[in-house]
């Protein structure tokens, strides 16, 4: 008979006893059996140093919007760096295709199933991605929102890290601007509708570019879509649209800028329309060196990725976080592209 079994039978026995008895004294054995029930119960539970989940380490989601550009690359590098120095479990994964919100929510879905300790998550989408969000408050697992923003009740996250892109969108009109003179017209290639960080961009460019009286703004509702294939045949329409009237383009991402140079490239105009480019590529370095771009926005992918991973983590330890985390902005161009911050910017790590 095990230890548990005989407590209960002499518990049993001793509220029988003190039931047919009018002596009171009889039920003072009532609490000595409790006590001994509750140290016994203790006995069996598992302690934090048994190995139980209780001592796993904690496991952190770091869900971008896709994993093939550069930039979600270097996100992931400072994410493990980060994972590395606050002892947790990193799992990079997103959808395969930028521009599918029913894939990211499945893998949100996924890491919810596997009741991770806390998600970072980059949204394709700033309407799509609520719910899962919401989801994820409910299920008690704690989210970090980064590059991307979301249209979701601020209490539903525990803050946004991302660069500044509105700010990032008028830096890009500021450069353009300048390498035109100030006179000229210019087109606007948009990205992918739904996605929050660019469309501040595209918002910051145009409240900017407005300031400059003499630049016209040919076209600015045209969306080059999420692959760099996608984006050269927009840009070529454009182009052909447009013709010789064109003086100078920006565009707001690593693929779609990608897909505006080998563009110009084919035609020829490579250098002569003046170019801003958002984010940095191989190719886009080459072509600033050789003053094909003009100049190139520059975020730190790094630091966003290590920021996210730091802010959940100092979530979960009770410590305060700022709601907004700003990562940085900056601009690279022919002259300071060999600058100690701007090369590194340039050349980001990758995982």
């Amino acid at each position: 008979m095990t230890l548990l079994n005989w407590l209960s039978l002499f518990s049993t026995r001793a509220r029988r006893r003190c039931h047919s008895s009018r002596d009171d004294r009889c039920c003072r054995c009532i609490p000595l059996t409790i006590a001994l029930l509750v140290i016994a119960t203790a006995g069996c539970q598992p302690s934090r140093q048994s190995g139980t989940d209780q001592d796993e380490t904690l496991h952190f989601a770091v869900i971008p919007k896709g994993e093939t550009h550069i930039f979600w690359q270097s996100v992931k590098a400072g994410a493990v760096q980060a994972g590395e120095e606050e002892g947790a479990r990193i799992t990079f994964k997103g959808p395969a295709k930028e521009s599918d919100r029913d894939e990211q929510i499945n893998v949100v879905q996924g890491f919810l199933n596997a009741q991770v300790d806390g998600l970072c998550l980059a949204p394709l989408d700033a309407d799509a991605l609520v719910r899962p969000v919401e989801e994820a408050g409910r299920a008690g697992v704690p989210v970090v929102i980064f590059d991307s923003g979301l249209n979701a009740d601020p209490e539903d996250i525990v803050a946004f890290v991302a660069t500044d892109n509105f700010r990032g969108g008028q830096m890009a009109a500021d450069a353009l601007a300048a390498s035109l003179n100030e006179q000229g017209d210019v087109i606007l290639l948009r990205y992918n509708k739904g996605s929050d960080s660019t469309y501040q961009r595209e918002e910051g460019f145009l409240d900017r570019i407005a300031d400059y009286p003499e630049i016209n703004v040919l076209s600015s509702d045209q969306y080059a879509g999420t692959t760099t294939e996608s984006a050269i045949d927009k840009a070529q329409a454009v182009f052909n649209r447009y013709g010789d009237e064109v003086d100078g383009i920006f565009a707001v991402c690593e693929p779609n800028a990608e897909g505006v140079l080998r563009a110009l490239q084919d035609r020829g105009l490579a250098g002569e329309v003046k170019f801003v480019a958002f984010d940095s590529s191989e190719s886009l370095r080459a072509a600033l060196a050789e003053e094909m771009v003009n100049a190139i926005v520059l975020q730190d992918p790094v630091r966003m990725g290590y920021l996210a991973v730091k802010t959940l983590s100092a979530h979960l330890k009770g410590e305060p976080v700022e709601p907004v985390v700003d990562t940085g902005v900056f601009v690279a161009t022919p002259e300071n592209r060999t600058d100690e911050t701007i090369a590194r910017l340039l050349h980001p790590p990758q995982s």
